[in-house]
């Protein structure tokens, strides 16, 4: 799948019968049986490029000055990514980021209109929908549909499921209809995937740009960590 059959249209947002299992994340850069072992880099990044604001507020945990800087593009129907947001990140979040050495910023790079539904509806606030929620809101919200991800992301009524698993998060079906036909909100999302695209190289999730280097597809804890403890 091109990034050119994804672009996210403007018209039924969960009208999709199928969701787009593949990631097009490459194959692990570090073997399993050399956990130790660094990943392998896809290319350099202008890291101070990368950092500077784009079409949404970061959604960013750990302190600004922090010497290891993550970024991940990530899509919400996307199994690699929920993977390592499932297994790995809470590990790196409370080893790296909480400890303040690292600061991990989540990108949109939605592959499909429900997974940018599924976006959009994590940075919408519940209770009042045209406020945006704070890094550590968002990132619940992330959390709960990656665990939950298989009972939304391939249901045969999206709209349905995304409403339910909204609902446990604190949205009604006004506020939730509210969220999703925020146009400029969809807008923001779309343009953060296609500046990923076109100003770093991104055409797989997770992709991870991490001080000046680009990584892509899953990492283990043992694999992020080795990767983390180079770079301090």
């Amino acid at each position: 799948m091109q990034l050119t059959e994804t672009t996210i249209t403007r018209r039924a947002l969960l009208g999709s019968a199928a969701v787009a299992a593949l990631c097009l994340a490459p194959p692990l850069g570090v073997s399993q049986a050399f956990a130790q072992t660094l990943p392998e880099s896809a290319g350099d990044v202008d890291m101070a490029e990368v950092l500077k604001p784009g079409p949404l507020p970061e959604m960013a945990l750990g302190p600004e000055n922090a010497k290891v800087q993550i970024v991940e593009y990530m899509s919400m129907t996307c199994p690699h990514c929920a993977n390592f947001h499932n297994n790995t990140f809470p590990a790196i979040k409370t080893k790296y980021v909480d400890s303040g050495r690292v600061r991990f910023i989540v990108r949109e790079f939605p592959f499909d209109p429900r997974a940018a539904a599924a976006f959009m509806l994590a940075r919408c606030n519940p209770s009042k929908p045209e406020e945006r929620t704070t890094p550590e809101q968002y990132e619940a919200m992330v959390s709960m549909l990656f665990k939950q991800q298989q009972s939304w992301a391939a249901a045969e009524d999206g709209r349905a499921a995304l409403l339910q698993m909204s609902k446990l998060a604190g949205f009604s079906q006004e506020s939730f209809q509210a969220c999703l036909t925020n146009q400029k909100l969809l807008d923001d999302v779309n343009a953060t995937m296609q500046r990923g695209a076109n100003d770093f190289g991104v055409n797989s999730t997770p992709t991870f740009l991490i001080n000046g280097k680009k990584y892509t597809g899953d990492m283990s804890v043992d694999s992020m960590s080795a990767l983390i403890d180079s770079l301090l």
